[in-house]
């Protein structure tokens, strides 16, 4: 006991602790970007460009640490959600609007990913109609039932299933020396296609839900500014985490399913799942598509959460695992019926999943530029943030990556219309 005491006032042992109490909210909301979207946008790269488009990863990640931490800070800050603060700073009625936007462009990223569940369960032999409902009431039963810190717990567990994707990406034997030298001399091509593949590489990366999920979650575990280190860390670290999985799912597809100016049928993770068991092995392809049923499963309970989290702030409701149903009935009602409705839909095979997907992504092409705009003002409200606010170089640096990723997000919008 002695002993235990004494490593504990050690400088190394005793941050190493204060950190791991801290961290959670920056590591699973970055990991929970690598969805079944996300996954297979990632495989689609990897299929028809190979290498050549592992260099975004660096400038993605940049911007993804400068995002996160901004949205991270205010939480600190402020103890509120960013829907609360876009109510008292912009009014209802915009937040409305905005909200109205989210919950809409959230419930089709829920459906993909039930999809997901789907798709990754028929891969093993399972029906989509055992394993959705199955998938659903664990997802419920684990927010609804459970406390802030257990929920937690769950899913940093959830996060080390990724490491699928990295043995996987070692498993099918690429030529390193060649990766390398892509990644720090890429061929890129102006092509049309290679330049819409870049900006769907970037939009899956960042989402409006990422930056309401991991202030709300920041403000519900109460991380005080003392501790604000340890939870930049935290941030950071998910951020780099999130972009060394996607560069292992590019590797894994541009080594098994690349063949030059051919383009690939892949449509889907699955899909690219699928295409690895005859090339690369069952092992591979397994391992793979469990990454997706676990991505698909962990996804499939955040975005729920972030959307009720998000709306139920906004309009001035109870929010948070740790409050009990009476003390949140709109909280655990609209969590409860996104899985419900999300779930159901992939049930139903005339449905249209893709045009869904499309939309949602169309929507969210449109909401981040103004989810982005409201972060920056609100970030240098000295009323709201004190001291804390941006300093001048952080203001440029993050102007110019918010009016790059708008720039991007409606060229994407601008390429699914026409």
């Amino acid at each position: 006991m002695k002993l235990f005491k004494q490593l504990k006032e050690k400088p190394f042992i005793k941050n190493a602790l204060i950190f791991m109490s801290i961290m959670g909210p920056g590591i699973i909301t970055a990991n929970v970007d690598n969805d079944a979207g996300g996954i297979t946008t990632y495989s689609l790269a990897g299929a028809n460009f190979g290498y050549t488009l592992l260099w975004s990863l660096i400038p993605i990640t940049f911007a993804l640490v400068l995002v996160q931490e901004m949205c991270n800070r205010m939480g600190v800050v402020t103890g509120k959600g960013l829907s609360d603060l876009i109510r008292e700073k912009f009014g209802v009625k915009i937040t409305f609007y905005l909200m109205l936007l989210i919950l809409v462009t959230n419930f089709g990223n829920i459906i993909a990913e039930f999809a997901g569940i789907a798709a990754s369960a028929e891969l093993f032999g399972i029906s989509r109609y055992a394993a959705i409902p199955v998938a659903a009431f664990i997802v419920w039963y684990m927010v609804v039932k459970g406390s802030y810190r257990s929920v937690e717990k769950i899913f940093l567990v959830a996060c080390l299933f990724y490491i699928s994707y990295l043995l996987t990406g070692f498993m099918v034997k690429p030529p390193w020396a060649q990766i390398g030298h892509e990644f720090i001399h890429p061929d890129i091509t102006w092509r049309t296609d290679y330049f819409l593949m870049l900006v769907a590489v970037i939009g899956t990366t960042i989402a409006p839900w990422m930056q309401f999920y991991q202030q709300s979650s920041v403000a519900e575990k109460g991380i005080k500014m003392q501790d604000y280190k340890y939870s930049k860390a935290d941030t950071i670290i998910g951020s780099i985490g999130v972009n060394v999985v996607a560069f292992f799912i590019i590797i894994v597809c541009g080594t098994v399913l690349f063949r030059g100016n051919a383009f690939q049928p892949i449509q889907s993770a699955a899909d690219a799942a699928r295409s690895l068991m005859p090339l690369a092995g069952d092992h591979s392809a397994y391992l793979f598509a469990f990454g997706l049923l676990n991505a698909s499963l962990f996804a499939a309970s955040i975005l729920p959460l972030s959307t009720a989290y998000s709306m139920c702030e906004s309009f001035g409701w109870e929010t948070g695992v740790n409050k009990s149903f009476s003390e949140a009935p709109q909280f655990y009602i609209l969590y409860s019926l996104l899985i419900l409705i999300g779930a159901s839909v992939v049930l139903f095979p005339s449905v249209p999943l893709i045009k869904i997907m499309l939309l949602s992504q169309f929507i969210n092409g449109m909401v981040l530029p103004i989810v982005l705009a409201a972060m920056i003002v609100i970030i240098n409200d000295k009323k709201i943030m004190g001291e804390y606010i941006n300093t001048k170089l952080s203001n440029v640096l993050t102007v110019f990556t918010i009016a790059s990723i708008s720039i991007l997000s409606l060229i994407l919008v601008y390429s699914m219309v026409f």
